[in-house]
């Protein structure tokens, strides 16, 4: 038997609705936002920390040496700091019109006369679980770190990624940057 979209069959005696009416479709839509916006404001009022608010990963940024809230190009917020007088940047993602964006990465950079080669970076990768290394095609080096904070994360929990990034960055100077 073949049945139409929206009409009635039966079901073990059962009258079943294959019916998806439009209001249906509505209410489990308005359902499913209240519940991602209620789930957004207990994450902010609990104190958790995400990258709606650059100014907070500011604050622990400048526990770990020098840093600044900036711009990128395209108006997105960004965050220079040194760690051990070395400069990286904090790239924000996920933002909607400059605002609200919902993680961020750890970010270095060297210039490729600096740079160890394709095969130290393929040995770091290999080898090393946190920061993952790549050559631009100018052959630049990039180290990078993402950082998950989408849906908040306790102030411990940001510190200890900046602790894992400054770990990963000093190693990674150690082992691959300075064998060059």
């Amino acid at each position: 038997m073949n049945f139409a979209a929206g009409e009635d069959k039966m079901n073990g005696g059962q009258k079943v609705s294959t019916r998806c009416g439009v209001g249906r479709i509505f209410h489990i839509s308005v359902i499913l936002m209240l519940a991602f916006m209620s789930h957004q404001a207990a994450a902010q009022s609990s104190g958790l920390i995400d990258a709606t608010k650059p100014e907070r990963i500011l604050e622990f940024a400048k526990g770990f040496g020098l840093a600044e809230l900036e711009q990128d190009s395209s108006g997105d917020p960004r965050i220079t700091g040194r760690l051990d007088g070395k400069r990286y940047t904090i790239f924000f993602y996920g933002c909607k019109q400059n605002v609200n964006c919902t993680d961020i990465q750890f970010w270095a950079y060297w210039p490729a006369a600096q740079s160890p080669g394709l095969s130290a970076v393929n040995d770091w990768n290999q080898q090393k679980r946190f920061g993952k290394a790549s050559l631009d095609r100018d052959g630049d080096l990039i180290f990078r770190m993402p950082v998950n904070i989408r849906h908040g994360v306790s102030s411990k929990n940001l510190e200890d990624s900046f602790v894992w990034w400054q770990a990963a960055l000093r190693g990674f100077i150690k082992d691959v940057v300075k064998q060059n």
